[in-house]
């Protein structure tokens, strides 16, 4: 959770010290234990809290009492007796929902802060409390909700420094900075508001010194000041500076768990796994068990599943359950993708790039918590990238080659900016390399993005990063993933790939967007909006336009499908293709066209629809391997080798008849090293006919010229079963016999 005041117990205090006065007598009472406390008068803000723990009169100062003591079911408990007693109030609801927040329970303290408005319309603590609720998950109805507290009590603190906290996520330094000064204009002693100038400095590579030393002179022991820092030094990707901010927050404050916690996780972000389950134990023996510390500590566990397989390049962490399956797949890949970066961006790392490949998906899930925008197949810290398996997905649901490529594209980025380049470039750079791997891969146009094309809901290139850190529509982050990588495409066509890499090097010197756009590309950033909509228009607009059309069409060819009037399928297929070629998802035109082709007996027109619907990035394995089929059945072995192999970029545990298939018609085309590995794939897949896989293999490394492999794998297709005829013969061969 964000740490925007001392303890949750602080946040809307003072809001609240009046309103429940009326309701339980001495309240303002927790207002000065709380004001001790982030005054960093310890002991003293302790026999306070202890004082209002014992107050027998007032079950609602008991639980502010224990809240304060760190007693959270005690507290818990009380603030339910208090409720039952008051079911009226709206102070009530709202601290309680507070302090189910700040344990964890965001969905009952949502509750709770809704009652509290449904009660009072005008209570500008239950909105400042959404608010808060609203900002840990990135929901953009946090800004919201801190407006409508400010509208009500101008002078509320605690939202205008939200506000500053949420405008720099948002990497507007400067309306942060002017929402920071409005805090302090109200309270001399606002140390978030302090935080959050100490984090613009830092983030613009100028010191903070300034800022930590007005937090010290309020508070010595204000971790959360530093934990703050750290969090937006996280957000934009600074993930080294942040372990260090979290660092001295809980040598500041050792019982600072959320921050401690914020530490471990982070360190395993940068793979040092000791240090970080030390944090969590930590953190987890003292009562701090929210769901990322607790998450994060079973992912730990798992990794006794994993091998790790480490060279002076490359750290590839793998499930022993798919290992050796996957090795020679993601080994080759990243180090394709590895010697192109080196190559394109005139680079090399300063050290061994480091890839954990998850099979549950919900391990690599834990990988991402409290990370804006994250696409949900991989991630990537500094030199540490983490991202799904394909047997994580269901097959077909995304490209791990691609996936790879992308991140990849992000360990050189961020190493060559230092970490200082904007999520919009950085990710846009991402989606635009994929593409130039192959142009197969990258994702396309989904009907979201379609949509929100026709309803004109681009941002401008100044705004992008926006579209990933806080939403305001379901879909904009992938809107905004589409929008960044064709920003990038269409700098390449018009001015060329120097000019992206002029891009990133104009970042690393810290220039804000505005400043880079018009430095490297000579135009306003206005004007870029302009003339790439424009581009842009020309690329898609057809598509956009008949995007409403479109869908009336499609839904009528399946329609036709499911009648079996093929005849109006191949009538209407493929202008429904023409309308909208990205759509390669379900119930897609292309299959529906190629399946009528065939009851019709059409294999080479079925074959040309499905080579399209390859070529337009359609990865539903089963289809493609029927593409192979017809390709090879009409006399062309070599396109159905292609296309085989383009499943194993999608799933390489999808089918062990084809690593078979594709292993024998590699090795007929002298495609050795691929045969090699094919047969070896299924080996790995645990056949139960394991002496064939074994002689298949033993073939390969024969034809290949390494007869000491070949000898290997015939024995071991003899141990397998003894008497296997073509094994035995084969050995003979060897032996000279």
């Amino acid at each position: 959770m964000r740490l925007l005041c001392a303890t949750a117990l602080a946040c809307i205090a003072v809001s609240l010290a009046v309103t429940a006065a009326a309701a339980a007598p001495a309240t303002s009472t927790a207002e000065h234990c709380a004001l001790l406390r982030k005054h960093g008068q310890r002991t003293e803000a302790q026999a306070c809290f202890e004082s209002l723990a014992r107050q027998a009169g007032s079950a609602y100062l008991r639980a502010e009492g224990d809240w304060g003591l760190g007693r959270y079911e005690d507290a818990n408990r009380e603030f339910r007796a208090a409720l039952a007693a008051a079911p009226a109030s709206v102070p009530y609801r709202i601290r309680w929902g507070l302090l189910l927040h700040e344990r964890f329970n965001d969905r009952d303290a949502e509750d709770l802060l809704k009652e509290a408005l449904e009660r009072d319309p005008k209570s500008a603590g239950a909105m400042l409390g959404l608010a808060l609720v609203s900002a840990d998950g990135f929901d953009d109805g946090a800004i919201e909700w801190a407006m409508k507290a400010l509208a009500l009590e101008p002078k509320l603190t605690q939202a205008h420094e939200l506000l500053a906290s949420l405008a720099l996520e948002d990497s507007q330094p400067q309306a942060a900075a002017a929402e920071a000064d409005a805090a302090l204009g109200i309270s001399a002693d606002a140390l978030d508001a302090m935080a959050v100038h100490a984090a613009i400095e830092l983030l613009a590579d100028r010191p903070p010194d300034m800022w930590l030393e007005r937090i010290s002179a309020v508070n010595r022991a204000y971790g959360e000041g530093y934990a703050l820092i750290a969090h937006q030094l996280i957000i934009n990707m600074r993930y080294e500076e942040g372990v260090q901010y979290y660092r001295k927050a809980v040598a500041a404050d050792a019982k600072l768990w959320s921050a401690r916690s914020e530490l471990g996780i982070n360190l395993m972000r940068l793979g040092a796994d000791t240090e970080a389950r030390h944090e969590l134990e930590s953190c987890y023996q003292a009562g701090y068990r929210n769901d990322a510390t607790v998450n994060s500590l079973r992912l730990l566990d798992s990794y006794q599943n994993f091998v790790t397989y480490r060279d002076p390049a490359v750290i590839l962490k793998l499930h022993k359950k798919e290992a050796e399956l996957l090795r020679p797949y993601f080994d080759a890949e990243i180090r394709r993708d590895l010697a192109a970066y080196e190559i394109k961006y005139a680079m090399k790392l300063p050290g061994p790039v480091q890839l954990e490949v998850y099979p549950d998906h919900e391990d690599f899930a834990v990988r991402t918590l409290g990370m804006p925008g994250l696409g949900a197949l991989g991630v990537t810290f500094g030199t540490v990238v983490a991202m799904d398996s394909p047997s994580g997905r269901k097959p077909g649901e995304f490209h791990w080659a691609s996936t790879l490529r992308h991140e990849m594209s992000h360990v050189f980025i961020l190493t060559a900016t230092r970490h200082r380049v904007p999520r919009w470039f950085t990710e846009g750079l991402a989606v635009h390399e994929e593409t130039q791997a192959n142009p197969e891969w990258g994702d396309p146009m989904t009907p979201e993005i379609v949509a929100a094309l026709r309803d004109k809901k681009l941002l401008p290139v100044a705004d992008l990063d926006r579209g990933f850190v806080r939403p305001s529509y379901a879909g904009q982050v992938i809107v905004s993933y589409f929008e960044a990588g064709r920003i990038c495409d269409y700098i390449q066509i018009r001015w060329g790939a120097d000019k992206l890499l002029e891009l990133v090097h104009a970042y690393a010197e810290r220039k804000p967007t505005p400043v880079a756009i018009e430095s490297v590309l000579g135009m306003k950033p206005e004007a870029f909006d302009e003339a790439f909509r424009g581009w842009l228009d020309t690329q898609v607009g057809k598509t956009v336009a008949a995007f409403d059309d479109w869908h009336k069409r499609l839904a009528a060819l399946n329609e036709a499908a499911k009648r079996k009037d093929f005849a109006a399928v191949i009538r209407d297929g493929a202008a429904v293709i023409d309308a909208y070629p990205d759509y390669v998802y379900a119930a897609n035109a292309y299959e529906l066209l190629a399946a009528a082709q065939l009851e019709r007996g059409d294999r080479a027109a079925a074959r040309a629809v499905l080579q399209r619907y390859q070529a337009a990035g359609g990865r539903n394995p089963q289809t493609l391997k029927q593409l192979a089929q017809l390709e090879e059945s009409l006399g062309d072995p070599q396109a159905a080798a292609a296309t085989l192999d383009r499943i194993n970029y999608i799933d390489p545990a999808y089918d062990e008849d084809l690593h078979r298939h594709l292993g024998r018609l590699w090795l007929a085309q002298k495609n050795f090293p691929g045969a090699i590995r094919e047969f070896g794939a299924v080996l790995a897949l645990h056949p139960l006919d394991a002496a064939s896989a074994q002689y298949d293999l033993a073939q390969a490394y024969l034809a290949s010229g390494d007869r000491d492999k070949a000898e290997d794998a015939v024995l071991a297709a003899l141990e397998a079963a003894p008497g296997y005829r073509p094994a035995q013969k084969l050995l003979l061969q060897l032996k000279g016999q």
